[in-house]
């Protein structure tokens, strides 16, 4: 699989979008790699964590984010949602549960209907073990612009969470402990 041929499909070389889109991409590719190889575990599909994680943001164009140069109808929160659609429909199954899962440190049915989110009301949670490495790689990196994107050490990350409730903060942490 060639992930840039399909990120080409919907965003254009050279527009803000798609060179934070790449960036931020590459950034989460290379870290959930780094993660990945000191595990050493056999069994973590490290192709499929390289061509998921760059692929794990690919639903943004569709959302109003004027800072990162999207205008699409949607609120940001549905860019996994939306990602996997996307990938879906180009016969990516497994991918695309990456794209859903990823948004936060996964999200609950419960707080989809606790805090009326625009989403489907079901889990999107991380399940296999390179879903996890993807979405806590991807915590370490923000698509906001900042020239060159910096890594957030983990007390940032934590904080960051910790807006968003005890639950996202404690899952980070036990993913912290198994892939650090």
């Amino acid at each position: 699989m060639n992930t840039l041929d399909i990120i080409l499909k919907y965003y254009r070389p050279g527009s803000r979008t798609y060179e934070l889109l790449v960036v931020h991409s590459r950034q989460v590719v290379d870290k959930a790699i780094e993660i990945a190889e000191k595990l050493n575990d056999r069994n973590i599909d490290t192709a499929f964590v390289e061509e998921a994680a760059m692929l794990h943001d690919i639903g943004i164009f569709l959302t109003d984010a004027p800072s990162l140069g999207c205008s699409g109808p949607h609120p940001y929160l549905r860019h996994g949602y939306l990602g996997a659609r996307i990938l879906r429909k180009e016969g990516f199954d497994r991918h695309a549960l990456v794209c859903e899962r990823h948004v936060g440190v996964g999200i609950t049915r419960e707080d989809v209907l606790d805090h009326k989110l625009p989403l489907p009301a079901r889990d999107m949670l991380p399940i296999t073990l390179e879903e996890k490495i993807i979405c806590y790689a991807d915590k370490f990196y923000s698509k906001n612009g900042s020239t060159p994107p910096r890594e957030k050490s983990l007390d940032q990350v934590v904080a960051d969470l910790k807006n968003y409730g005890n639950d996202q903060m404690d899952r980070f942490l036990e993913w912290h402990a198994l892939l650090s």
